[in-house]
Protein backbone atom coordinates (compact mmCIF):
# COMPACT_ATOMS: atom_id res chain seq x y z
CA UNK A 1 0.00 0.00 0.00
CA UNK A 2 1.90 3.01 -1.26
CA UNK A 3 1.05 6.64 -1.90
CA UNK A 4 -1.21 5.65 -4.81
CA UNK A 5 -3.80 4.45 -2.28
CA UNK A 6 -3.84 7.87 -0.63
CA UNK A 7 -2.77 10.30 -3.39
CA UNK A 8 -1.81 13.46 -1.51
CA UNK A 9 1.10 15.82 -1.92
CA UNK A 10 3.09 17.26 0.99
CA UNK A 11 0.91 20.37 1.25
CA UNK A 12 -2.35 18.36 1.37
CA UNK A 13 -0.85 16.12 4.06
CA UNK A 14 0.25 19.16 6.09
CA UNK A 15 -3.22 20.76 5.78
CA UNK A 16 -4.86 17.57 7.05
CA UNK A 17 -2.34 17.21 9.88
CA UNK A 18 -2.89 20.79 11.02
CA UNK A 19 -6.69 20.45 10.89
CA UNK A 20 -6.58 17.17 12.83
CA UNK A 21 -4.69 18.99 15.60
CA UNK A 22 -7.03 22.00 15.47
CA UNK A 23 -10.15 21.82 13.25
CA UNK A 24 -10.82 25.52 13.93
CA UNK A 25 -7.64 26.67 12.14
CA UNK A 26 -8.59 29.33 9.59
CA UNK A 27 -7.65 29.16 5.92
CA UNK A 28 -5.67 32.37 6.41
CA UNK A 29 -3.64 30.78 9.25
CA UNK A 30 -3.08 27.60 7.20
CA UNK A 31 -1.83 29.75 4.32
CA UNK A 32 0.61 31.58 6.61
CA UNK A 33 1.98 28.32 8.02
CA UNK A 34 2.29 26.70 4.58
CA UNK A 35 3.48 29.90 2.85
CA UNK A 36 0.69 29.74 0.24
CA UNK A 37 -2.26 32.07 -0.36
CA UNK A 38 -5.61 31.71 1.39
CA UNK A 39 -7.37 31.07 -1.96
CA UNK A 40 -4.87 28.25 -2.66
CA UNK A 41 -5.71 26.74 0.74
CA UNK A 42 -9.43 27.10 -0.03
CA UNK A 43 -9.01 25.35 -3.39
CA UNK A 44 -7.11 22.48 -1.78
CA UNK A 45 -9.72 22.11 0.98
CA UNK A 46 -12.48 22.09 -1.63
CA UNK A 47 -10.68 19.36 -3.60
CA UNK A 48 -10.06 17.25 -0.48
CA UNK A 49 -13.69 17.57 0.63
CA UNK A 50 -15.04 16.84 -2.86
CA UNK A 51 -13.00 13.61 -2.96
CA UNK A 52 -14.26 12.84 0.59
CA UNK A 53 -10.68 12.55 1.81
CA UNK A 54 -11.27 15.35 4.31
CA UNK A 55 -14.59 15.20 6.15
CA UNK A 56 -16.15 16.98 9.08
CA UNK A 57 -17.62 14.72 11.74
CA UNK A 58 -19.68 16.04 14.61
CA UNK A 59 -20.26 13.71 17.50
CA UNK A 60 -20.12 12.98 21.18
CA UNK A 61 -16.69 12.48 22.75
CA UNK A 62 -17.31 9.13 24.44
CA UNK A 63 -14.12 9.52 26.47
CA UNK A 64 -15.82 12.40 28.34
CA UNK A 65 -19.06 10.54 29.12
CA UNK A 66 -20.03 7.79 31.52
CA UNK A 67 -21.16 5.59 28.64
CA UNK A 68 -19.67 2.15 28.32
CA UNK A 69 -18.17 1.11 25.02
CA UNK A 70 -18.13 -2.50 23.93
CA UNK A 71 -16.21 -4.21 21.15
CA UNK A 72 -18.08 -7.25 19.92
CA UNK A 73 -16.12 -9.72 17.79
CA UNK A 74 -18.09 -12.47 16.15
CA UNK A 75 -17.86 -15.26 13.64
CA UNK A 76 -20.67 -15.17 11.14
CA UNK A 77 -21.55 -16.68 7.80
CA UNK A 78 -23.43 -13.50 6.85
CA UNK A 79 -21.65 -10.34 8.00
CA UNK A 80 -23.80 -8.17 5.71
CA UNK A 81 -27.02 -9.26 7.43
CA UNK A 82 -25.64 -8.61 10.92
CA UNK A 83 -24.32 -5.19 9.91
CA UNK A 84 -27.68 -4.25 8.39
CA UNK A 85 -29.45 -5.17 11.64
CA UNK A 86 -27.07 -3.06 13.71
CA UNK A 87 -27.05 -0.06 11.36
CA UNK A 88 -30.61 0.52 12.60
CA UNK A 89 -29.61 0.31 16.27
CA UNK A 90 -29.13 3.65 18.08
CA UNK A 91 -26.45 2.04 20.28
CA UNK A 92 -24.31 1.10 17.25
CA UNK A 93 -21.18 3.19 16.66
CA UNK A 94 -19.53 1.30 13.80
CA UNK A 95 -18.84 -2.14 12.39
CA UNK A 96 -16.00 -3.72 10.45
CA UNK A 97 -15.72 -6.88 8.37
CA UNK A 98 -12.38 -8.37 9.42
CA UNK A 99 -10.10 -11.28 8.58
CA UNK A 100 -9.41 -14.14 10.95
CA UNK A 101 -11.57 -16.47 13.02
CA UNK A 102 -13.94 -13.70 14.07
CA UNK A 103 -14.87 -11.93 10.86
CA UNK A 104 -17.05 -9.10 12.14
CA UNK A 105 -16.27 -6.44 14.74
CA UNK A 106 -18.98 -4.16 16.15
CA UNK A 107 -18.62 -1.18 18.46
CA UNK A 108 -21.62 -0.28 20.61
CA UNK A 109 -22.33 2.08 23.49
CA UNK A 110 -24.19 1.13 26.62
CA UNK A 111 -25.80 3.02 29.48
CA UNK A 112 -25.59 -0.24 31.39
CA UNK A 113 -23.82 -3.43 30.39
CA UNK A 114 -26.79 -5.64 31.34
CA UNK A 115 -28.72 -4.01 28.47
CA UNK A 116 -25.85 -4.62 26.09
CA UNK A 117 -25.63 -8.26 27.14
CA UNK A 118 -29.40 -8.62 26.68
CA UNK A 119 -29.07 -7.13 23.19
CA UNK A 120 -26.33 -9.64 22.35
CA UNK A 121 -28.33 -12.57 23.75
CA UNK A 122 -31.48 -11.53 21.95
CA UNK A 123 -30.15 -10.40 18.58
CA UNK A 124 -26.69 -11.91 18.04
CA UNK A 125 -26.27 -15.18 19.91
CA UNK A 126 -29.65 -16.43 18.65
CA UNK A 127 -28.91 -15.53 15.02
CA UNK A 128 -28.46 -18.69 12.94
CA UNK A 129 -25.59 -17.07 11.00
CA UNK A 130 -23.54 -16.43 14.18
CA UNK A 131 -21.40 -19.21 15.63
CA UNK A 132 -19.09 -17.40 18.07
CA UNK A 133 -19.28 -14.11 20.02
CA UNK A 134 -16.76 -12.35 22.24
CA UNK A 135 -17.63 -9.11 24.02
CA UNK A 136 -14.87 -6.89 25.36
CA UNK A 137 -15.50 -3.75 27.37
CA UNK A 138 -13.30 -0.80 26.44
CA UNK A 139 -11.51 0.26 29.63
CA UNK A 140 -9.63 3.26 28.24
CA UNK A 141 -8.51 4.75 24.95
CA UNK A 142 -5.36 6.56 23.87
CA UNK A 143 -7.32 9.15 21.88
CA UNK A 144 -10.76 10.68 22.00
CA UNK A 145 -13.54 8.56 20.53
CA UNK A 146 -15.97 10.75 18.62
CA UNK A 147 -19.25 9.00 17.86
CA UNK A 148 -21.96 10.54 15.68
CA UNK A 149 -24.82 9.60 18.02
CA UNK A 150 -28.37 10.61 17.23
CA UNK A 151 -29.58 11.34 20.75
CA UNK A 152 -33.19 11.94 19.77
CA UNK A 153 -34.53 8.46 19.22
CA UNK A 154 -37.49 7.82 16.94
CA UNK A 155 -40.11 6.46 19.34
CA UNK A 156 -42.26 3.73 17.82
CA UNK A 157 -44.14 0.76 19.22
CA UNK A 158 -41.62 -1.80 17.95
CA UNK A 159 -37.88 -1.90 17.49
CA UNK A 160 -36.37 -1.14 14.15
CA UNK A 161 -35.11 -4.74 14.20
CA UNK A 162 -38.74 -5.91 14.71
CA UNK A 163 -38.36 -7.21 18.28
CA UNK A 164 -40.85 -5.95 20.86
CA UNK A 165 -39.50 -4.90 24.27
CA UNK A 166 -42.77 -5.50 26.12
CA UNK A 167 -42.54 -9.20 25.21
CA UNK A 168 -38.84 -9.53 26.12
CA UNK A 169 -37.94 -11.33 29.37
CA UNK A 170 -34.78 -9.21 29.76
CA UNK A 171 -36.87 -6.04 29.69
CA UNK A 172 -39.58 -7.47 31.94
CA UNK A 173 -36.99 -8.47 34.56
CA UNK A 174 -35.35 -5.00 34.29
CA UNK A 175 -32.09 -6.47 32.97
CA UNK A 176 -32.46 -4.27 29.90
CA UNK A 177 -33.36 -0.60 29.55
CA UNK A 178 -35.15 -1.36 26.29
CA UNK A 179 -34.50 -0.06 22.82
CA UNK A 180 -34.22 3.75 22.68
CA UNK A 181 -36.40 3.64 19.56
CA UNK A 182 -39.39 2.34 21.49
CA UNK A 183 -41.80 3.73 24.04
CA UNK A 184 -40.54 1.00 26.40
CA UNK A 185 -37.11 2.60 26.80
CA UNK A 186 -36.22 3.25 30.48
CA UNK A 187 -32.81 4.88 30.08
CA UNK A 188 -31.91 8.56 30.16
CA UNK A 189 -29.51 9.17 27.26
CA UNK A 190 -32.07 9.15 24.44
CA UNK A 191 -34.88 11.00 26.27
Amino acid sequence: MGDSVFPLDKIDKKIISLLVKNPETSQKKLGQILKISQPAVGARLHKLKKKKILVNQIGVNLKKTNLGIAKVDLSTSNSTEILEIFKKCPLFINGFVTSGKRNLCLFLIAEQFESLNACMDRHVRTNCHVCDVEISIIISSANDIIAPLTLEANKTETRMCTEECDKCNFHKSENCLGCPNTKYYRGTLFR
